[in-house]
């Protein structure tokens, strides 16, 4: 042991080439090679066309299939999870019931015109003057069914901004035309069917 070795001090280069011998020498890094970015996206590319394209169209075939299943039973049972977007929701489901708790002119409107249009036919070339009166009465009785659908739309949209308030009502749309047309259908070929009985109204 020479004298140098006694200092308290050594020179910095020696000081540090004996840490780096006498400590491990640190990993950093995950211990593997960071994959490029393309091959990262081709790793999780799927092929657009798929392998077998019958069978792929089969299956898409019956998730349809089972789809329109469901929603043709949500259409008879009224289950709001499988209706389409127009009849979703507690807005349209309180229009409906009203609708269908109330008797309204328009449901008759399509048996009497095909009534009076028979006859219609039957009398054209007979009496004139007895088809002018049936084609009036139609006329007529569209006016006042139209009446009816309007005098429902007001009183059923007064319930409405009471019960849901009016922002949430507006947001529905044009709730107008959805209440008309179920005003002028027949109760039994109604979609989604009714839920409540005649004069069964909504609270």
């Amino acid at each position: 042991m020479n004298l140098f070795d006694k200092l308290p001090f050594k020179r910095r280069s020696e000081a540090a080439e004996e840490a780096t011998t006498a400590a491990p020498a640190k990993k950093s890094g995950k211990g593997r090679p960071t994959p490029k970015r393309k091959d990262a996206q081709a790793r999780h590319m799927h092929p657009i066309v798929p392998a077998d394209r019958k069978a792929a169209k089969r299956e898409a075939r019956a998730r349809q299939d089972e789809a329109w299943e469901r929603q043709r039973i949500a259409m008879q049972t009224g289950d709001e999870r499988y209706l389409p977007a127009r009849d979703k929701g507690p807005i349209k489901r309180y229009i409906r019931d009203y609708i269908d708790a109330r008797y309204s002119l328009g449901e008759l409107f399509m048996p009497l015109t095909l009534v009076l249009l028979i006859v219609f036919i039957a009398f054209s070339s007979q009496q004139s003057l007895l088809s002018y009166y049936f084609m009036l009465i139609i006329y007529v009785f569209l006016f006042v069914a139209i009446g009816d659908a309007v005098v429902c739309w007001r009183l059923l949209r007064r319930r409405l901004y009471a019960k849901f308030g009016r922002d949430k009502v507006q947001e529905q749309g044009m709730i107008f035309w959805y209440i008309f047309s179920r005003c002028f259908n027949l109760r039994r070929w109604r979609q989604p069917a009714p839920q409540v009985a005649r004069r069964e109204y909504p609270s």
